[in-house]
C-alpha cells in the first residue's frame, strides 16, 4: 500500500472516529434531560456527584461535570498521552456542553422506565465516544494514578468503589429508591457499552475435532471461502497428534459448518465459543486508530 493510499485511509478512520465521538456526545448528553435529571439519577462518576449537586443546588449537571474533570485531565496528561488526553478534554466538553444545552422535555417521569432507557441512551452515547478513542470523564485517568500510586487497589475496583459511594451518596441525599434506580442505570450502561464496542455483529469461533481435517478444512475453505487454522493437538486418551480445525464465522454460516462436519465425519466433534470482534480479511477491517 503506497503512502497516498494510507493517509486516505487514515483520513477516513479520524473522520469515522471524531464521528463516533460526535454522534455519542449528543445522544449521552441527551439521556439526561430526557430520563435521568428529571427522575434523578445519579449514574455513577463525575456526573452522577453532578447530578446529586443539581438536585441539592440547581447547578448545571454539565458544566459542574466538566469543572471537575478537567484538574483530573491536567494531572494525566502526561501518563496518558497526549494525543488521547486531548481528544477525550474535547470529547468531555463537548459531553458536558450537550448535557446542559440539549434541553428536551422529559419522555417519561416513571423512575423505572427512566433508569431503564435512561440508561440505554447513556450506554450507547458512551460507547459511541469509546469506540471513537475517547473517554468522556477523568474517573479512570484518576483510577489509573491511584493505581499507580497503590498498586493493590485494580482500576476496576475504583471505579467501583466510586461509583458505589456515588449511589450511597444518591441513597441518602435524593431518596432510596433513587439510590437503587441508580444502580440499575449502571448496571445497563455498562452491558450497553459492551454491546456497542463488541459491534452487533455476532462471530463464532468454531473449534473441530475430527479425522477428517484434511477435507473438513478443504470443504470450508472452498465452499464456504473462510479461512482455517489447523491447531496442533494431541489426544490425552488416545495420544495420537491430530490437528484441530479452527474458523471463524458469522452465526449465519454455523448450519452450513454442521453440514459439511456431519458430511465428512459424523463422529467429529465440535464447539462452538462467541468470537466477540473479529478483525482482518473477510470480517471488519482492521484499524489501528484508537
Amino acid at each position: 500500500m503506497d503512502l497516498k493510499q494510507k493517509m486516505k485511509n487514515r483520513t477516513g478512520e479520524m473522520i469515522l472516529s471524531y464521528g463516533q465521538i460526535l454522534l455519542g456526545c449528543l445522544i449521552g448528553g441527551a439521556s439526561y434531560s430526557l430520563f435521568l435529571v428529571p427522575n434523578n439519577i445519579a449514574p455513577g462518576g463525575l456526573t452522577g456527584i453532578a447530578t446529586i449537586l443539581n438536585f441539592l443546588a440547581g447547578w448545571p449537571v454539565g458544566l459542574v461535570s466538566l469543572l471537575m474533570n478537567v484538574p483530573l485531565f491536567l494531572l494525566s496528561f502526561k501518563t496518558m498521552g497526549r494525543v488521547f488526553v486531548l481528544r477525550s478534554l474535547g470529547a468531555t466538553v463537548l459531553f458536558s456542553l450537550s448535557i446542559d444545552l440539549l434541553q428536551f422535555q422529559p419522555l417519561t417521569t416513571d423512575p423505572l422506565l427512566g433508569t431503564l432507557f435512561g440508561g440505554v441512551m447513556l450506554g450507547i452515547g458512551l460507547g459511541l465516544i469509546m469506540r471513537g478513542g475517547a473517554t468522556t470523564g477523568g474517573t479512570d485517568m484518576l483510577a489509573k494514578i491511584v493505581h499507580r500510586k497503590m498498586p493493590f487497589l485494580s482500576v476496576g475496583m475504583f471505579l467501583f468503589m466510586l461509583d458505589f459511594c456515588v449511589v450511597i451518596a444518591a441513597f441518602f441525599i435524593i431518596g432510596s429508591g433513587e439510590g437503587l434506580y441508580a444502580l440499575i442505570c449502571i448496571y445497563v450502561s455498562g452491558k450497553v457499552i459492551d454491546v456497542v464496542l463488541a459491534g452487533l455483529t455476532s462471530n463464532k469461533a468454531c473449534f473441530i475435532m475430527t479425522e477428517a481435517w484434511e477435507k473438513v478444512s478443504e470443504s470450508i475453505i472452498k465452499d464456504m471461502d473462510r479461512g482455517v487454522t489447523q491447531l496442533r493437538a494431541r489426544g490425552g486418551y488416545s495420544k495420537q497428534e491430530r490437528p484441530v480445525v479452527l474458523c471463524v464465522l458469522s452465526r449465519q454460516e454455523i448450519p452450513r459448518l454442521k453440514e459439511i462436519v456431519q458430511a465428512e465425519d459424523e463422529n467429529a466433534f465440535m464447539f462452538i465459543t462467541e468470537a466477540h470482534e473479529a478483525l482482518g480479511e473477510g470480517f471488519s477491517k482492521l484499524s489501528t486508530e484508537a
